[in-house]
């Protein structure tokens, strides 16, 4: 009895699981949504995400410009909720990012976050 139910628990967890995953936009971001996205000019500078972070976040235009592709879909989510409001400065990633909802910055995060990584480790060895 008491394995029968914990059965029937796990059947109806991992449905759930998998319904939710077919949804293909759930709180994690659609990457395929965030790289239309990226490559989409923005009404307020004219610049696309791609324009100056180059293809997959791996080629910024200039070198103090950061890497985006491979890098943790969180922090791109807090980096872009952040320049949103203001709260991190900087000319032209607040006004790109000024007008994004919640969900367009989960998508740009998903996308960036699933692409090959050029990231390195800055730190003294």
């Amino acid at each position: 009895m008491k394995n029968a139910l914990i059965a029937t628990a796990l059947v109806a967890a991992i449905g759930l699981l998998a319904g939710c995953s077919s949804q293909g936009n759930d709180s994690l971001g659609n990457p395929a949504a965030g790289e239309q996205l990226a490559n989409t000019k923005g009404a307020a500078t004219g610049q696309s995400c791609i324009d100056c972070h180059g293809a997959g976040g791996n080629a910024p235009i200039d070198a103090t410009y950061p890497k985006l592709g491979g890098q943790y879909r969180d922090y791109l989510v807090h980096a872009l909720q952040m320049y949103r409001s203001g709260d991190r400065s900087n000319a032209l990633m607040s006004q790109q990012a000024r007008d994004l909802t919640d969900e367009q910055i989960r998508d740009l995060a998903a996308y960036f976050a699933s692409q090959p990584t050029q990231l390195r480790d800055l730190s003294p060895h």
